[in-house]
């Protein structure tokens, strides 16, 4: 098949229901072959995931999730503001939960959570050179725990229950990727 045999025409959309963290829709949608039927994305604000690495290994968050109800360990993160330009809400995220600012920043890429069902992506950066400003500023309902663990173990630990944050997994995906293959950095593209 070709990509205007595999395409979808959106033909209409409705708003289902607008939450503090997302937007739900259905969409009704026309294959090229005429089947037609009814699907549902979500729309949510881009999100940043951000590596600080230091000579002696990653810095990581511990931090209560409320779906799966237990503390994940992963890199910092959060929204991009409206208007915000990702790389400073990189910056921004990096010293609300770390308390750390990067003297290099380098985006890796993007990605999406998940095409099936949600509108918006996130970037990863490599956050470099970084020097401890003091404590972090999270927001008033993030209780964050700073910790420092070696690389090796990090990647040797993603997929354990504390380490399986999916953003997490795709950041050590591309972070692999720029220290293996030592790619080109490349601008990353909206999805």
């Amino acid at each position: 098949m070709n990509d205007r045999e595999l395409a979808w025409e959106l033909a209409g959309e409705k708003k289902l229901l607008h939450t503090a963290v997302f937007d739900v829709y259905t969409q009704h949608e026309r294959a090229a072959n005429g089947l037609e039927g009814d699907y549902i994305s979500l729309e949510a604000p881009d999100c940043v995931v951000v590596i600080p690495r230091t000579e002696k290994g990653f810095l990581l968050v511990r931090q209560w999730r409320h779906g799966a109800s237990r503390i994940t360990v992963e890199f910092p993160g959060g929204v991009i503001g409206r208007g915000e330009d990702p790389a400073e809400a990189a910056l921004r995220e990096l010293y609300e939960e770390t308390g750390f600012r990067a003297g290099r920043i380098t985006e890796l890429g993007c990605v999406s959570p998940n095409p099936a069902l949600f509108r918006s992506s996130f970037r990863v950066y490599l956050a470099e050179e970084l020097e401890d400003l003091g404590t972090p500023e999270p927001d008033p309902d993030e209780f964050i725990e700073i910790t420092l663990l070696p690389e090796e173990e990090v990647i040797a630990s993603f997929g354990s229950p504390e380490m399986s944050h999916a953003f997490m997994g795709a950041a050590l995906a591309l972070y692999m990727r720029k220290r293996l293959i030592n790619n080109k950095e490349k601008p990353c593209e909206s999805i």
